[in-house]
């Protein structure tokens, strides 16, 4: 009895996160293409054409990743994914090198690597 009770306890929390979305939109800008400089302000932009009918998470987050490792601090924050695009700028203590964009909010991907110059 001690086994049924545990193995229907352990499935009651997996059927609800296995009715949980995940959404996962395309960013569309940067691309491979953009160049960004160290101060300056660009605009993010993801496709929400594939939105689900309810969004798990609908508050955006936008991180800078350089090689392995995305960075602690996000640039945007606090922004609906439904939105599909946002303002960043690029913090003055950034080092030139080439980056990728990171949206978190229900899931996370990430933009083609492009290049952030040094500020001219």
């Amino acid at each position: 009895m001690l086994l049924t009770l545990l193995s229907c306890a352990l499935c009651a929390p997996l059927s609800a996160v296995m009715r949980r979305d995940v959404w996962v939109p395309t960013i569309t800008s940067p691309t491979s293409d953009s160049t960004w400089t160290v101060g300056g302000s660009f605009l993010v932009t993801w496709d929400t054409s594939s939105k689900p009918a309810q969004v798990t998470n609908p508050n955006g987050e936008i991180y800078l990743r350089l090689g392995d490792e995305t960075q602690s601090s996000p640039i945007a924050s606090g922004f609906a994914l439904t939105d599909g695009q946002i303002e960043v700028t690029i913090p003055t203590g950034t080092t030139p090198d080439e980056y990728r964009v990171v949206l978190f909010g229900d899931s996370g991907n990430w933009s083609d690597q492009f290049p952030i110059d040094a500020a001219t």
